[in-house]
């Protein structure tokens, strides 16, 4: 990493419309939003979340979409062009990377196929070309869904593993620093394995009650 100064990092996940119920962040250099910021998907769930966002006392703001944001996938240019006018300050990122003060932040909406919703993808080679676009380089990334094995075990699912298989080789590959995500509501929490910390930052549980707290990190 090209800074020598310590970052700050906040990282939160599916608030799924349920932004206010946070109230104001702590400062930080850098805020995270793994996706699904909306419930229903629509554009103006959209804009009361980037209004929230944009007020965020952050020196860079970023997230990407979730399988819930369905206007990101059916709308694109619709959607940009709200973030432009309610969070002008805001990154986001589809398959994407950007630098905040020499950190170099990757992010990608996709998971793989769960039900029928926005940016699935299938299993193996269909999801696989997107991972391949991640720079090596890269010291944050963030992607909607978990790693296989990392945080993603689903309770209402008997404890199902629920992560991508493709991604965890990717990120064994890359080693990122740290690892942002969520989609998998049960598997919060954070795990530091081979360099990388992982960072399931859900903050909504099952029931889509708001139980857990932003996580905060350090780099």
């Amino acid at each position: 990493m090209s800074t020598e100064t310590t970052q700050r990092i906040t990282c939160i996940s599916d608030t799924h419309g349920r932004h206010a119920k946070i109230g104001t962040l702590k400062e930080c250099d850098i805020l995270i939003h793994a996706g699904d910021v909306t419930y229903d998907g629509g554009s103006e769930s959209l804009k009361e979340f980037l209004v929230w966002f944009e007020s965020q006392p952050a020196k860079h703001k970023c997230f990407v979409a979730g399988n819930h944001d369905w206007v990101f996938e059916h709308a694109p240019k619709a959607a940009r062009r709200l973030i432009k006018k309610y969070a002008p300050s805001v990154t986001y990122l589809e398959d994407d990377w950007a630098r905040f003060d020499g950190i170099r932040v990757y992010g990608s909406p996709v998971q793989p196929e769960f039900l029928n919703w926005a940016f699935n993808r299938k299993r193996g080679a269909d999801i696989k070309k997107h991972w391949d676009r991640i720079q090596r380089d890269t010291d944050i990334l963030v992607t909607h869904g978990p790693a296989f094995g990392v945080l993603d075990t689903c309770e209402g699912r008997r404890g199902e593993n629920l992560g991508c298989e493709e991604l965890a080789k990717a990120i064994d590959r890359i080693k990122p620093k740290v690892h942002c995500f969520g989609h998998i509501h049960t598997g919060y929490g954070i795990l530091e394995k081979n360099g990388t910390i992982s960072v399931n930052a859900s903050l909504l549980n099952e029931e889509y009650a708001m139980v857990h707290d932003p996580v905060y990190i350090t780099l």
